[in-house]
C-alpha cells in the first residue's frame, strides 16, 4: 500500500471528479486516487490479477450505461469483491434509492453537497471513517485515470 491507501472513484461527471480530486488532495494528500468514468470497467479492473485492490470504492449512482446500484449488486455477488468497502456518494436524496443501496450491500450512503466546502468536509469525514490513519500531510497524492473506454456501440 502506498501512503494512505487507494480509493477507486467511480464517477462519470468531470466536474465531480475534479471536485473529489481537489477535496481529497487537500485533506488526504497521501491517498492514491484512481478514477473510473464507466461502471462497466470496474469489475474487470477489480478482477485483474495484477491490479492493486482499492481500500475504498467511492460510487456514484447515476451513471450512463450500467448504473451504480447495478454495479454494487454485481460487486457484492462476486466473492473477490464482496468485502470491498463501498461508499455511495451521490446527488440523490431519494430514500428509496438509499434503502436499495443498503439492501444491495453499500457500507455507507452519502449525499453530495453542492457547496464545495461542505462537499470537502463530508468527503473528508467519510474517508477518515473508512480509512482511519489515511491522513498524512507529508506526501503528495498520486492520481491516475482509468484506461480510455471504447465508444458505445
Amino acid at each position: 500500500m502506498t501512503g494512505g491507501g487507494l480509493i477507486l472513484v467511480v464517477e462519470d461527471s468531470e466536474e465531480d471528479t475534479e471536485a473529489i480530486q481537489r477535496a481529497l488532495s487537500r485533506s488526504h494528500p497521501s491517498l492514491d486516487l484512481e478514477f473510473a468514468p464507466r461502471s462497466e470497467d470496474v469489475l474487470p479492473r477489480l478482477l485483474a490479477p495484477a491490479a492493486r485492490t482499492p481500500d475504498l470504492l467511492l460510487l456514484d449512482l447515476n451513471m450512463p450505461g450500467t448504473d451504480g446500484l447495478t454495479l454494487l449488486s454485481s460487486l457484492r455477488a462476486h466473492p473477490v469483491c464482496a468485502s470491498l468497502t463501498v461508499v455511495v456518494f451521490t446527488s440523490s436524496t431519494a430514500s428509496a434509492e438509499e434503502d436499495a443501496c443498503y439492501a444491495a450491500g453499500a457500507d455507507s450512503y452519502i449525499y453530495k453537497p453542492v457547496n464545495f466546502e461542505l462537499f470537502q468536509t463530508v468527503l473528508q469525514g467519510a474517508v477518515d471513517f473508512w480509512l482511519p490513519g489515511a491522513t498524512d500531510d507529508s506526501a503528495d497524492a498520486s492520481v491516475t485515470a482509468a484506461p480510455p473506454a471504447a465508444p458505445p456501440a
